[in-house]
């Protein structure tokens, strides 16, 4: 992107918010290749052969995100943290399914630290992963966030600080703390 790209996506995400339909087809060339990149971040992690491939992700996310109603979008940062937990939902829910179909629902738990390493059963890996974050974000919603954006949406530090509206060191110290809360959790239920 441009250095004047994200301006130009902040005003196109802002006209879009106020019913523009014209905004969002001139925004859709311009957010395009960042979306490829969250999904191919995503695909990565999942397992080789996997029915969704890169573009069907893309897709599907963008179609969700043209379905949303009445979100204010705020800026470049808040659209891409929403586009990333859209990715996550959708292979998150395409991974339940698959689980539930071949083993009967019983999810196998991982440690956080597997979680993020290649696997064998990637699809329970993120479903364990998954329901641990769900679980911290009772407890601690910005520490959830802080993982869904940094593990799952691939953003930067300084990306997510932008995003959740506080400081890179706020994020650092919130990520460090995620993840030995997540590593216990997933450990203890193993």
């Amino acid at each position: 992107m441009s250095s004047k790209s994200p301006h130009e996506v902040t005003r196109l995400l802002l006209d879009w918010s106020e019913g523009n339909q014209h905004a969002l087809e001139r925004l859709l060339p311009l957010v395009e290749r960042e979306l490829h990149r969250l999904a191919h971040y995503y695909m990565r992690k999942e397992r080789p052969g996997h029915t969704l491939q890169t573009t069907a992700l893309v897709n599907e996310a963008y179609l969700r995100l043209v379905d949303q109603k009445n979100v204010q979008w705020k800026n470049r940062a808040h659209f891409f943290a929403l586009s990333a937990q859209l990715m996550r939902r959708i292979l998150v829910d395409l991974a339940r399914r698959r689980k539930y179909a071949k083993r009967g629902g019983s999810a196998h738990q991982v440690s956080f630290d597997e979680a993020m390493v290649v696997s064998r059963e990637r699809g329970a890996d993120l479903v364990a992963l998954d329901d641990a974050l769900n679980r911290l974000a009772v407890i601690d919603p910005r520490k959830s966030k802080v993982v869904e954006l940094r593990f799952f949406g691939g953003l930067s530090v300084e990306e997510t600080a932008e995003a959740l509206h506080v400081s890179p060191l706020t994020v650092k110290r919130d990520w460090s703390m995620a993840k030995a809360w997540l590593y216990n959790s997933l450990n203890n239920e193993a």
